[in-house]
């Protein structure tokens, strides 16, 4: 169960691809290399979640997390590339309710 977490900042905007796992074990690496990303004013960060095999509960709290720091310093939090298991997976919570998720 392993997660790999690239960065990239290009034209202003924070870009992560995340490939593997966000479970329970995985999600306070997650947590601990994205929160920091949200700390400063207007950010725009995107998320790509395209080699993502898996996401649990404990992942969903992370972007929970992740969309309320950013939203608090008027930044946005887009996730992109979604599965259709993930996609199916923030539509029954209603989350793709609040954050902007994009299956391309």
């Amino acid at each position: 169960m392993n997660i790999k977490i690239d960065k990239q900042q290009k034209n202003g905007e924070t870009l992560v691809q995340i490939a593997g796992e966000i479970d329970a074990y995985t999600a306070p690496k997650l947590k601990e290399e994205l929160l920091p990303l949200a700390e400063g004013k207007n950010i725009s960060l995107t998320v790509c979640l395209k080699d993502v095999s898996y996401m649990d509960s404990t992942g969903l709290g992370v972007f929970i997390g992740l969309f309320k720091q950013l939203k608090q310093n008027d930044g946005e939090l887009k996730l992109i590339n979604l599965s259709d298991r993930l996609v199916r997976l923030f539509q029954i919570t209603g989350i793709n309710n609040i954050i902007h998720i994009s299956a391309q």
